[in-house]
């Protein structure tokens, strides 16, 4: 159903793909800023680097889904 919308919204693989190796990006400059910042916030930094972490297998295979139907 997913790649039904995004196949209907004009959504390609290789956008979705793109998009997985930028969260990678952007996970590893929110982890390395998570160590800048003082002690009392860096519980929650780490948490979004984690959570943003948690994006790029889910676009990848998403992006592999609509190439299978490209």
């Amino acid at each position: 159903m997913v790649v039904r919308l995004l196949r209907r919204a004009g959504a390609r693989s290789v956008q979705l793909h793109l998009a997985s190796l930028g969260a990678i990006g952007l996970c590893v400059t929110l982890w390395v800023r998570a160590k800048t910042v003082d002690q009392e916030q860096r519980g929650n930094a780490e948490r979004r680097a984690l959570f943003v972490g948690l994006w790029p297998p889910m676009l990848w295979l998403i992006g592999e889904s609509l190439r299978e139907r490209e």
